[in-house]
This record gives C-alpha cells, structure tokens and sequence, in this order.
C-alpha cells in the first residue's frame, strides 16, 4: 500500500516542475515579445522624426512640457546633490588629508554617473508619466483611432514629436544638473568649510577631460530614447492590458511606465559605464 502511495505522489511532483518550467517559458516569451514591440516601436518613432521640420509647433510645446516644466525640480535636486557629495567628500576626504581633491570629486560624480541618472529619473517622473497618461487617455478615448481614420499617422503627430524634444531637453537639464551641482559642492566646500576656491576649481579644471563630458551627453541622449520609447509605448497599447480597462488601465500603464524606466536607466548606466571606463 506504501508503495502505492509514492507511485500516486511521483507525477505530482512532476506535474509541479512542469507548471514551473511553462511559466519560466511563458514568462521568457512574454519579455522577449515585449522588448521586440518596444524596439520597433522606437524606430518607428526616430524614422517619424525625419519630418521634425513640419512639426515645430509640436516640439516647442513638448519643450516647453519637457524641458522647462523640469528646471525649476532639476536646478533644486542638482544644488543639494552638489551640497551634500560635497559634505560628505570633505569629511571623508579629510581623513586622508586630502580635502583639496573635493573639487575633483564633486565634479567626476555629478559628470560620470549622477547627473544623467538623476536627471533622467527625475525627468520619468515628471514628463514621462505624463506623457504616458496623456496618450493612454488619447487611447481609451478612441482619438488615436481617429488620427488613423483620418489618415494621420500617430507616430508622426503624437511620438516624433515628444521624441525630438527629449534629445534637445535632456542633454541641456544633465548639463546644467551637472553645473549647479558643481556649484551646490563650492556653497558646502568653499563657502561653509573654508577651503580655498582656487584649489576647488583647479582641480576640477585639471581632472575633467572631454570624454567625461562626452560620455555624460551620451547617457542623456541613451536615457532620452529609453523614457520616451517606454512611457509613450506603455500609453500607446494601454487598450491592450490585461490588468485593467479604462481609467484602471490608464494608471497602471502609467505606473509600469516609470517604474520600467528607471530600471532601464539604471541597467543601461552600467552598460554605457562600463564600455566608457
């Protein structure tokens, strides 16, 4: 009768690491189609932006939207990111003594890592989940069908436009992200802690190269296409959720949006880092 009993119990288990295996296949699946949209979603969108000189009205707006609606939040995350990498560089560079190497510090990690990702992340928040609700709405409104029965290609009117302005907004918010930072470390180190100002900018000026810089508007440019690509493309195809309908849908796209962004942004911050070191 033992013997019974485990012969009955084999299968289960069986059955057990089969439903596992289909949910790992389905999940592998789920993701690879995902990406596969997402990416010819965005080309589509760069191949839109070919006609950007027809649609200046609609990239100001988006500007303006983008780029502007985020100063005031950039300039003010910037300065007390600059404030305190400078705090916290002077006491532990203190313990070495070597407190005339802040300069260097504060300006290497607001150029290398800090400014791009911070901008992005706080720009996601902003803009990209507006961008998203924005186009979700249009979506469950039925005004994108409408655009396609009046023969008005969506990519055109409502990505290329957000496209383009996002190239143009997010390299100029991490540059002067990365400026006001620099100057958020001088208040900290120069003005609240005696160092010497002419230490401070020396070093800056002797251990910033080009190729930081240069990296840092790459990362901009990288982050700029993934925010807009995934926060329109989840607004996009929001009709299609199967966690929702109408206004439900909406927010949960809109959610998945920036929480998928700022993954993405990270993820890519350490491919792009480690091509450049």
């Amino acid at each position: 009768m033992s013997d019974c009993k485990k012969k009955l119990k084999r299968p289960v288990s069986g059955s057990k690491t089969a439903d596992l295996i289909a949910a790992i296949g389905s999940l592998v699946v789920f993701l690879i189609n995902e990406i596969g949209a997402m990416a010819l979603f965005m080309f589509g969108g760069l191949r839109a932006m070919v006609n950007f000189t027809s649609q200046i009205s609609k990239i100001l707006r988006q500007i303006a939207a983008i780029g502007y609606g985020s100063l005031f939040l950039i300039i003010l995350i910037g300065l007390f990111t600059g404030m305190v990498i400078g705090l916290q560089g002077y006491h532990t560079l203190s313990q070495f003594g070597s407190t005339g190497f802040l300069g260097s510090a504060v300006a290497l990690s607001l150029i290398r890592e800090l400014a791009p990702v911070l901008t992005a992340i706080m720009v996601t928040g902003r803009a990209g989940s507006a961008m998203s609700a924005e186009i979700g709405v249009m979506r469950i409104t039925d005004q994108i069908d409408a655009l396609e029965v009046m023969n008005i290609n969506p990519m055109n009117f409502l990505i290329a436009p957000r496209l383009t302005a996002s190239l143009i907004s997010f390299p100029l918010l991490t540059s002067l992200f990365a400026v006001v930072g620099i100057f958020g470390g001088y208040i900290t180190g120069v003005l609240l802690l005696d160092m010497s100002s002419g230490i401070y900018f020396s070093r800056i000026n002797s251990s910033v190269v080009w190729g930081d810089v240069l990296g840092c508007l790459v990362k901009a440019v990288v982050f700029a296409i993934l925010v807009v690509t995934v926060c329109c493309y989840k607004g996009f195809f929001v009709h299609l959720r199967l966690d929702g309908k109408g206004a439900e849908a909406v927010g949960n796209a809109t959610t998945s949006a920036v929480v998928l962004s700022c993954i993405l942004i990270l993820i890519f911050d350490y491919v792009i880092t480690s091509f450049h070191m």
